[in-house]
């Protein structure tokens, strides 16, 4: 066993290279378990960054300066994002209040369909049972009640890390696009010279982290707005909301889009019951949801994700559990970039 241990590490580690790559991302994964939440304005600001460097790019091809193309391309994105902080944060706000107000009238709507439940499935589900599913859904929102009453104490922290964003984020972005090439050769200069494995990775990566940042920003956008459009057309409670976590859900592969289907389509019953205006919302929905899934992903992602499904679930698991929210957005990227390490890892004949 010791010979083949040895072997092993002889092989995988026998060169400076790949210990000083094992060192980084030993590194990395320590600083992104502990600090993951104190850089996020950070990481949020490289996200807008690799979005917004392709329009500076295209700006400097068609002749403009490199200032001139940073600073056009930051008013544009200023006003975006005062636009969004203005109209659409508002609107979401407003309607996540109304349906927490309409939360226990829907909750009573719940357990009278549950109620009728024995009736219509005697054989199935017996009386016992569903008092049992009443009793849980009224804890819940017992539990929900409590928690909104102590928002005003608790919320505080948390008000203050949004204004901290608010005012970071912009701030990074500037001097991010204006001082890219600084702080990649600051960043350069730290490493070893001689880092061809590095730069192999990093040559594959850069191209796949800003496609990917694009290609998860544009399905976004279109999904979101394309759903928001369905749920106007019917008239649907929370159609800005819904909308909205229609949108976000595409950034967890695969059980994103099933998450948000519940509420979906529990809003769309309580509003509508079993109508015609609800197989219409079903419809849509599934429109939209194959759509995203059998045209915007292939096409936007064709040369991002070769990943297998099930590598894709375990690394939504694996990154959103040790980086919360940016791990569950960097998850396939960070999968690629793994796969990417394993290729190109160094490795001596034994």
């Amino acid at each position: 066993m010791k010979k083949v241990l040895q072997r092993w590490m002889a092989q995988y580690f026998g060169t400076e290279e790949a210990v000083l790559l094992s060192v980084f991302v030993v590194a990395a994964i320590i600083i992104l378990a502990t600090l993951g939440d104190v850089l996020g304005p950070v990481i949020a600001a490289l996200v807008f960054s690799f979005l917004l460097q392709g329009l500076v790019n295209s700006l400097k091809k068609y002749g403009f300066s490199k200032i001139v193309a940073v600073v056009s391309t930051y008013i544009l994105f200023l006003v975006t994002f005062i636009t969004v902080l203005v109209v659409l944060i508002p609107i979401i706000g407003r309607q996540t209040s109304l349906l927490l107000k309409e939360l226990p009238n829907m909750v009573g709507q719940l357990k009278i369909l549950l109620s009728s439940l024995p009736e219509k499935a005697a054989e199935y589900i017996g009386p016992e049972q569903i008092q049992l599913v009443v009793a849980r859904v009224s804890e819940e929102v017992a539990n929900l009640a409590e928690q909104l009453l102590s928002l005003s104490i608790s919320s505080f922290p948390s008000i203050l890390a949004i204004m901290i964003y608010l005012f970071l984020v912009p701030l990074l972005v500037f001097f991010m696009l204006k001082d890219k090439d600084m702080l990649l050769n600051f960043i350069s200069n730290m490493l070893p010279k001689e880092r061809r494995v590095m730069t192999v990775i990093w040559d594959e990566m850069d191209i796949q982290f800003a496609n990917y940042i694009r290609g998860k920003a544009i399905e976004i956008l279109i999904v979101g707005v394309v759903s928001f459009v369905a749920f106007l057309f019917l008239d649907l409670k929370y159609a800005a909301l819904l909308a909205s976590l229609v949108g976000l859900s595409v950034l967890i592969p695969y059980i994103g889009a099933t998450l948000v289907t519940i509420p979906v389509l529990l809003v769309g019953y309580l509003q509508w019951g079993l109508t015609n205006d609800f197989a219409w919302l079903v419809g849509l929905y599934a429109i939209i949801q194959i759509i995203d899934g059998n045209v915007l992903v292939p096409l936007l992602f064709s040369e991002v994700v070769n990943l297998h499904p099930v590598a894709i679930v375990i690394a939504v698991l694996i990154f959103g559990g040790i980086w919360g929210f940016w791990g569950l957005f960097f998850a396939i990227p960070l999968a690629t970039l793994v796969k990417a390490i394993y290729n190109a890892w160094p490795r001596t004949a034994v």
